[in-house]
């Protein structure tokens, strides 16, 4: 019961899958659901929508612009504003289709879309139901941790650098996204199953992460029901942060906790993280 879409997103065309389930009468709840940070909708995400479809959820999972599929210039660019838009977007696309409640639509979110449905949640009151997992909570203290300290200042000149040939019209200029032996590296060559990964991001969005400080939204969530799922030892997304942002954070609400790190709801606790989020968002849209 999955087919392939596309829909509008300001002006561009982004790719995805909508899944239908089988079983139930009359319009279905549905989940719009997106990946992560350089990541693509073949990296897992068919294996959490199976979950939801099989509980009676409709899923629409997309592709964010300029990634895979999906229209948008400059290619492979990260701009988390643009994609929370976009998010809001896929809402109203859903919205619109005439199997679908218009009612009872959630958001699920992973990693760096885990960080958007935490804001989407917060000011889009369209959305009923949010769960992020492994959730980025501040760009600017995230990037420290995952560039070396030597190699910061360098970094930082490189943006400023970059901005200017573009000003001259040079292309943007293009960085790997997982560097070779990080862990980051090991999960998608074990999860990019078809071969798509581009493995590559545009320098300013390394710049414009640095600028992206979701934990500030969470406390507008509520009333909005809101589940955080959490690894104990996430050193990507740190696990300390997003306990702290989840405190702040009004009810009702709930954590969830994996043992593991920021990878390992993908695939070694894909049951239980999947799990997980199915239990809450059918508690909250299909009441």
């Amino acid at each position: 019961m999955r087919r392939d879409v596309r829909f509008n997103a300001g002006g561009v065309q982004l790719a995805g899958w909508l899944y239908l389930p089988e079983r139930g009468e009359g319009a279905h709840p549905l989940v719009v659901m997106s990946h992560g940070f350089s990541a693509v909708r073949r990296m897992g995400l068919d294996d959490y929508a199976r979950v939801f479809e099989r509980a009676g959820l409709a899923c629409l999972v997309y592709d964010h612009r300029g990634f895979a599929e999906s229209q948008g210039e400059p290619r492979h660019e990260v701009d988390p504003w643009q994609q929370i838009h976009d998010m809001r977007d896929a809402v109203s696309f859903a919205r619109s289709l005439p199997e679908i409640d218009p009612e009872r639509i959630g958001v699920w979110g992973t990693s760096y879309a885990g960080s958007h449905v935490i804001v989407v949640g917060a000011i889009d009151r369209r959305v009923k139901c949010v769960v992020a997992q492994v959730p980025l909570m501040s760009g600017s203290r995230t990037l420290p941790r995952w560039v070396p300290a030597a190699k910061l200042a360098g970094l930082r000149d490189a943006f400023d650098s970059d901005r200017d040939a573009q000003a001259r019209g040079e292309p943007p200029r293009v960085v790997t996204a997982s560097p070779s032996g990080s862990d980051a590296a090991a999960w998608a060559e074990t999860i990019d199953r078809d071969g798509v990964y581009p493995n590559e991001v545009t320098l300013r969005s390394m710049e414009l992460l640095t600028e992206y400080e979701p934990e500030m939204f969470i406390h507008r969530i509520g009333p909005t029901p809101f589940l955080m799922i959490a690894a104990t030892q996430d050193i990507t997304t740190p696990t300390e942060e997003q306990l702290v942002a989840f405190s702040h954070a009004t009810e009702p609400k709930r954590l969830v906790l994996i043992e593991g790190g920021h990878y390992d709801p993908y695939i070694a606790k894909l049951e239980e993280a999947s799990a997980a989020a199915r239990d809450w968002l059918v508690e909250h849209l299909t009441r």
